[in-house]
């Protein structure tokens, strides 16, 4: 966490306190590259906000258009690259996700500009629109996620209600709010969650580190309370940018498992409970299986502990899903212990994940 310390305007400094001949008060805390300054947040909004850019979408039925919907983004490259969320430039409604080909493009300088979306993934509410300019575009850069703690400061960028160039400021609150807190089904998701103020037109719209670097995509916020708002971690945004540049689209293994990580408190109020349950110190458990999916194909029981996966030891789902990629058909070995410590290998070949999975 940043230190912080507080930058104001107050009496004229008493003829008791002496100056250095650098001009520098003795008894002043001394500089820090590291510190939270009174204009840390306002040069790490100027970085990134010449490249954080206004969308606006016609919305309608049957070619009738009755309204626009409203979002931000960001130009991550001088090919005009723009990241954005899905829900703003997809068509929900009407044919299930249906592209809205053309968007309208506002730049910070004023400059329009009309996008075409090349790519959407809907479960991860991450899209891709393209400008062309004959012209510089100004441009932001991806960061990463990984180091982020609670307590980190951020800056969220975009125009919620059409109020171009707005900026707030808040804490990051958690590292990785799982979709299922939210009560979101589908395929298991995780968020940056933080206190920064958003509205409807934020959603596209950056999350910034106090160097200048994206490090999410603004998403949503809980309505019914205040400072409560999640975006897509960078690095999630990353692969699936990867993803697109690769096949076109997001390719997600699914193996019919509903997983839990285990830590040494879960591990020994299982054992509590059940004094067959195996003896491991980590490992992901298995509370549940699909039935007639891959995993039950494989043999895969309710109570199984994955301990290694295609050869890899795994204490997380995250190190699973690294593992697998967008590996579809590909035979893996999987090593899970059962009760009184019975080690068993399975083979599981993952299918590819359907949308309404």
């Amino acid at each position: 966490m940043l230190p912080l310390f507080s930058s104001r305007v107050g009496s004229a400094p008493s003829s008791d306190i002496k100056k250095d001949n650098s001009g520098v008060v003795e008894g002043d805390p001394k500089p820090c590259c590291n510190c939270l300054g009174r204009d840390t947040i306002a040069n790490a909004a100027a970085r990134v906000g010449p490249a954080v850019v206004n969308l606006s979408v016609p919305q309608g039925f049957y070619g009738i258009t009755n309204g626009k919907s409203i979002g931000s983004g960001t130009i991550i490259d001088q090919d005009g690259t723009i990241l954005t969320c899905a829900h703003v430039v997809v068509d929900f409604q009407g044919m299930r996700g249906s592209v809205k080909g053309k968007v309208d493009v506002t730049l910070q300088d004023g400059r329009t500009f009309e996008g075409t979306v090349v790519n959407a993934d809907l479960h991860s509410d991450i899209a891709i629109v393209k400008i062309h300019s004959k012209t510089p575009l100004p441009t932001a850069t991806l960061g990463s996620s990984s180091k982020l703690r609670p307590g980190d400061w951020v800056v969220a960028m975009g125009c919620p209600l059409s109020l171009q160039n707005t900026i707030t400021a808040g804490i990051v609150s958690c590292v990785d709010r799982k979709s299922s807190d939210l009560g979101l089904g589908g395929i298991r998701r995780e968020y940056l969650q933080t206190d920064c103020a958003i509205n409807a037109g934020n959603s596209g719209g950056p999350l910034v580190n106090v160097d200048g670097e994206i490090i999410g995509v603004n998403i949503m916020k809980v309505l019914a309370a205040d400072g409560l708002s999640f975006a897509v971690p960078v690095d999630s945004v990353s692969k699936i940018i990867q993803h697109f540049k690769k096949s076109g689209r997001v390719v997600r293994p699914w193996l019919g498992l509903k997983m839990v990580d285990l830590n040494e408190m879960i591990i020994a109020q299982l054992k509590e409970r059940d004094n067959t349950f195996p003896n491991v110190n980590k490992g992901v458990l298995v509370p549940m299986v699909t039935p007639g999916s891959p995993a039950d194909r494989a043999g895969f029981r309710p109570g199984d502990v994955v301990i290694e996966f295609d050869g890899k030891p795994v204490e997380s789902i995250k190190e699973i899903i690294e593992i697998m990629g967008d590996r579809v058909g590909v035979p893996m070995k999987v090593a899970v212990k059962r009760a009184k410590d019975n080690l068993v290998t399975l083979t599981v070949i993952p299918e590819e994940s359907k949308s309404d999975m």
